[in-house]
């Protein structure tokens, strides 16, 4: 049976281990961090370059599905003049979405002025 000396012995030298490589971990973080840092600074520069494109921003619009707030305006834009909720629907991104979620969208742009309701159903873009 092990003495209460040598199983604190033994636990400060896991506690010394656990330190040491905690220390090293922090230093790997930190050498890590500044790696990224200089590298968004030259993507930053060379998006300037680029007309100010940057390719974060872009992979941010294509990643955007259900995480990302969708653009009703913009959604508006891409379905026909007389467009039904499956037009909306068709949209891209917008496959997943409740329907409860497109009809309040089509309610808003109702009450906006945006779109008539043309008959049951059938709506059509205003101007």
């Amino acid at each position: 049976m092990p003495t209460g000396q040598s199983s604190r012995s033994a636990y400060e030298r896991v506690r010394r281990q656990a330190v040491t490589a905690l220390a090293r971990l922090h230093k790997e973080i930190h050498r890590i961090e500044s790696e990224l840092s200089l590298l968004r600074k030259q993507e930053e520069q060379i998006g300037m370059l680029t007309g100010g494109v940057s390719p974060r921003a872009a992979a941010s619009d294509r990643a955007s599905g259900p995480r990302g707030r969708i653009k009703w305006r913009a959604v508006l834009l891409k379905v026909p003049k007389r467009f039904k909720a499956s037009d909306v629907r068709g949209v891209r991104g917008l496959d997943k979405k409740r329907s409860s979620e497109i009809f309040a969208a089509v309610s808003r742009w109702i009450d906006g002025g945006l779109v008539k309701r043309k008959e049951r159903g059938i709506y059509e873009r205003v101007g």
